[in-house]
């Protein structure tokens, strides 16, 4: 059995499904679902995301220059999509989905979605013109994380909230534990 050649495009491969938050500099607010994110550096802190210039959080992004990455779990998988399939246009994505805005703690407009069990405040810090989406690219100015997933010594026990990744049109739960850092080259 060969390989076939696929249109980049088509987003064979797992995403995360996080829901954006973000306003402009009136009070605006919106969510926007988005699949083409992640982690750019780790010191410092930045990721990305990329959002089309039509969408309507774009002229948020843009005007007050900060957004909240709020990672997506089982239970907000309703939300994840409906959020991603409306327009902040047309309908209030946070009454009609019972989401409560949040303080972020070192932005200035852009508010947290409460009910993620994370919440990644970030700073624009350049955009970048790709083609169908505009890449923000940003630093993170601060992270909010749900206390209940938190074990005594610090650590953040990220993969008991249930998050949920997007995967060619599909969500889907993250599978089961297949292994650790470096369990490869471990000596047994």
């Amino acid at each position: 059995m060969g390989k076939q050649i696929w249109k980049p495009g088509n987003m064979l491969y797992p995403l995360p499904a996080v829901m954006v938050s973000t306003a402009d500099t009136k009070g605006e607010d919106n969510i926007i679902t988005v699949a083409w994110t992640g982690t750019v550096c780790s010191d410092p802190a930045m990721l990305y995301i990329s959002v089309r210039p039509e969408r309507y959080s774009h002229h948020m992004l843009l005007e007050s220059g900060e957004f909240v990455v709020n990672l997506t779990t089982e239970k907000l998988a309703r939300a994840t999509d409906w959020c991603g399939v409306r327009s902040g246009r047309d309908v209030d994505k946070w009454k009609e989905m019972r989401l409560t805005r949040g303080k972020a703690e070192k932005l200035s407009f852009a508010p947290v979605i409460k009910e993620s069990p994370v919440n990644i405040e970030c700073k624009v810090t350049e955009v970048k013109k790709l083609g169908s989406h505009d890449m923000f690219l940003a630093e993170v100015a601060g992270v909010q994380v749900e206390e209940a997933y938190m074990q005594g010594n610090g650590k953040f026990e990220l993969n008991k909230t249930g998050l949920i990744a997007y995967s060619h049109g599909e969500y889907f739960s993250l599978g089961k534990d297949i292994g650790r850092f470096g369990f490869s080259v471990k000596k047994k």
